[in-house]
């Protein structure tokens, strides 16, 4: 991504809807730096999600490629300014079919926070079902820990 693009994305990483909490925390004011190395990550492989010519999110994937546990897990972040457009749900599920078709995952997992009714109903769209609660799996933004909801999708149950 370009440097412009990172400057917008990194406001998206405070917000409390949005999968990155951590940041806050971890890199306070610096979250362009944050932002940065996270997108610098080799594990990680990430792209822009943009919607009316311009970039309106970022989404990423890594992977588990120990052959008896292999599978992919998605993050993705959006402005909030176009939730609720079917644009989380397009991209999750174009990227679901490329890690499918063209890396041959059988298994994906993505994992909203456990109150994020929004983001749950749109992975649901896509496929994903519920497998658990992760107790206290995130710190949130004011130091108190939040639950998690693991989803996963096997191949077959993509829609």
């Amino acid at each position: 991504m370009e440097s412009w693009e990172l400057k917008r994305l990194a406001p998206w990483f405070v917000l409390s809807c949005v999968v990155l909490p951590w940041a806050v925390e971890q890199y306070g004011d610096d979250l362009k730096a944050a932002v940065a190395e996270d997108l610098e990550d080799p594990g990680t492989r990430t792209f822009a999600v943009e919607h009316g010519g311009r970039v309106v999110g970022a989404i990423q994937w890594g992977a588990e490629d120990e052959p008896d546990y292999r599978h992919a897990n998605i993050d993705i972040y959006l402005d909030p300014a176009v939730h609720g457009r079917g644009l989380g749900t397009d991209a999750v599920r174009v990227l679901a079919r490329h890690l499918i078709d063209d890396h041959g995952y059988h298994r994906l997992v993505i994992d909203p926070a456990a109150d994020n009714t929004a983001a749950i109903r749109c992975y649901r769209k896509v496929g994903f079902r519920p497998v658990g609660i992760m107790r206290q799996y995130e710190r949130g933004p004011d130091g108190s820990w939040h639950d998690g909801l693991l989803m996963d999708l096997l191949a077959e149950e993509l829609e």
